[in-house]
């Protein structure tokens, strides 16, 4: 053992981009370089319906969406993005929109202006802003139009919308190697070579580096990880990373974790989203909890206190530590909105909801504050533990509301102070 080296604790490797910033007004949030991974999202109404849009996006960005996509795809749509700002800004919701073009985004930012400076980053798509001789000209107007209102733009490539004459080229190229390249292959380079030729050649127009973000979208897990990792090598644009058309509920959640947690820990991604398909009658806001879940389950960001819990065994037979673990971190989670201001650092906390005497008490020292609750057989006594101490030991009917109290109090004390000290 002396011989060996020590073990150090596994960290995602440093990111290094360029940085850029999407603003509104005196709200900033900068990307890439040392920047937080910033988490992002996509609004599902019909952008006509400025108040139901407004609404939805004030909704996604309390979840914690620091950046909102919305579509522009119709002149109807484009007439309503300042009518969504304002409205936005008469709610105190600062965060900055993002116009997603296809197709006729030159025409809608050009013939638009409102909606050109309401929005605070565009996203074009290399593969349907025109065909042939058109393609070049109105790539150059939706460049010209972020210049002109000194915005940053996405360059975002999908590989369901894919340049197919630029793919087709690199086809016919590769039919020539003595020894092609497998479709696949082929496929990834034209995702990559897609998105740094058209982030040169909005250079080449005028918009500065450090106004240009990427992405190369998949739907494949592995094929992800591929494409970003041979991108990240190739360009210092900030990279914003999402696995398009995940899918719904666990298969949608496990593969964007899967996929996005692996580039996350090779320092590749500076904005992420996870493309969730909702549930029927599910908030749109999940996609943003999940987002934020993967950042803080990597110890790269923290949102909302994290709640520690065992998965139940046969010495668990009560239910009472999964009702109080559910009351707990839905709790915390409504409270955050209000939190974030009054109590700064309160999203580090941890809180351990334990189920028996088997791993509760260690668990419950590690965390900030725990609850050992009793298991099968166990005297029926909970030992709640603050700050690696035992402070008290509930006993009787009310444990679950007198532990919630405690975690209340706790807040107030460790993080209330902490605030009032700042004034």
């Amino acid at each position: 053992m002396d011989n060996q080296l020590p073990i150090e604790p596994a960290a995602p490797a440093q990111r290094n981009t360029l940085q850029a910033q999407v603003r509104w007004g005196d709200h900033v949030v900068t990307v890439g370089g040392d920047a937080p991974v910033r988490v992002q999202s996509m609004t599902n109404t019909d952008t006509v319906d400025a108040i139901g849009t407004a609404i939805q996006v004030k909704e996604l960005a309390l979840a914690g969406s620091e950046l909102v996509r919305i579509t522009v795809n119709t002149p109807e749509a484009a007439q309503a993005v300042p009518y969504i700002r304002e409205q936005l800004d008469r709610m105190g919701v600062d965060v900055p929109l993002i116009g997603d073009f296809h197709y006729n985004g030159h025409r809608l930012l050009t013939d638009v202006p409102a909606c050109a400076e309401a929005l605070s980053k565009y996203r074009i798509n290399p593969g349907n802003v025109g065909k042939g001789d058109k393609r070049d000209k109105q790539f150059a107007q939706m460049i010209e139009a972020a210049i002109r209102w000194n915005k940053p733009v996405r360059i975002g490539v999908n590989w369901g919308s894919l340049d197919q004459e630029l793919l087709a080229g690199m086809m016919d190229e590769n039919s020539r190697r003595a020894t092609p390249w497998g479709a696949k292959s082929v496929m990834y380079e034209a995702l990559i070579t897609s998105a740094i030729e058209s982030a040169h050649r909005a250079e080449e127009i005028g918009l500065a580096s450090n106004q240009i973000l990427l992405s190369c979208k998949v739907s494949g897990v592995q094929d992800l990880i591929s494409v970003y990792r041979a991108l990240a090598k190739r360009c210092n644009y900030p990279l914003h990373l999402g696995l398009t058309e995940a899918g719904m509920g666990t298969k949608g959640t496990v593969a964007s974790a899967a996929a996005l947690g692996v580039l996350l820990q090779d320092g590749i991604g500076d904005t992420i989203r996870v493309s969730l398909t909702p549930q029927p009658g599910e908030s749109r806001t999940q996609e943003v909890v999940i987002a934020s879940e993967i950042l803080q389950s990597l110890g790269l960001r923290s949102f909302v206190p994290s709640v520690t819990a065992c998965p139940g065994c046969g010495r668990t037979t009560s239910t009472t530590f999964q009702e109080l673990t559910k009351q707990i971190d839905d709790f915390l989670r409504a409270q955050m909105p209000v939190w974030r201001e009054r109590y700064p650092g309160v999203e580090t906390m941890k809180v351990a909801v334990m189920g028996c005497i088997v791993n509760g008490p260690g668990e419950s020292k590690h965390a900030d504050i725990g609850i050992s609750l009793p298991g099968t057989g166990e005297a029926p006594a909970a030992p709640v533990y603050i700050d690696g101490e035992k402070s008290v030991t509930l006993r009787g009917e009310n444990i679950a509301q007198e532990f919630h109290a405690i975690v209340e109090n706790y807040i107030e004390k460790r993080f209330g102070a902490a605030n009032t000290a700042t004034v």
